[in-house]
């Protein structure tokens, strides 16, 4: 049994773009790729504006572990997306992600699944170190008791 389409009442943070012309594939929709592109960058960007600070200088850094999407309706152009984002696990050295793509319904049109894991910037191995203490002050307002472990 799959899991139960999301809603917007599932997310806690929201971020609107607007889809483009290029974005539509042969076949009338917004083409695959382009939701994992939304998907990172609504991360990213809620970790920019949270710690006010450029996370790619950041002594440690979060590099992907996992994305997944699961796909419920078709998206197209030219109407915004809402993005909806919530953490499901702050883990000791990882965050799971899950984006709502919403499209002029309260239904997610899609829902994706983002692992990023922190690893040491300057180390060229990459080595896994735990999470830094601005990202775990980011992304904790963004868990929901309901949706996984306590960060």
């Amino acid at each position: 049994m799959s899991a139960p389409r999301p809603t917007r009442a599932d997310y806690v943070s929201w971020e609107t773009v607007t889809t483009r012309w290029a974005d539509i594939d042969v076949y009338g929709h917004m083409n695959n790729a382009r939701y994992f592109e939304l998907i990172d960058t609504v991360v990213n960007n809620h970790l920019v504006a949270a710690t006010g600070t450029d996370i790619r200088t950041l002594p440690a850094i979060g590099v992907v572990a996992e994305v997944g999407c699961r796909y419920f309706a078709e998206v197209g152009y030219p109407e915004p997306v809402d993005l909806g984002l919530v953490v499901d696990k702050v883990g000791t050295s990882s965050v799971v992600y899950r984006v709502g793509l919403f499209q002029g319904s309260d239904q997610a049109a899609a829902e994706g699944r983002f692992v990023h894991v922190y690893v040491d910037n300057t180390d060229p191995a990459r080595a896994v170190v735990p999470l830094p203490d601005e990202i775990r002050d980011a992304v904790t307002p963004l868990w929901r008791p309901e949706a996984g472990v306590r960060p």
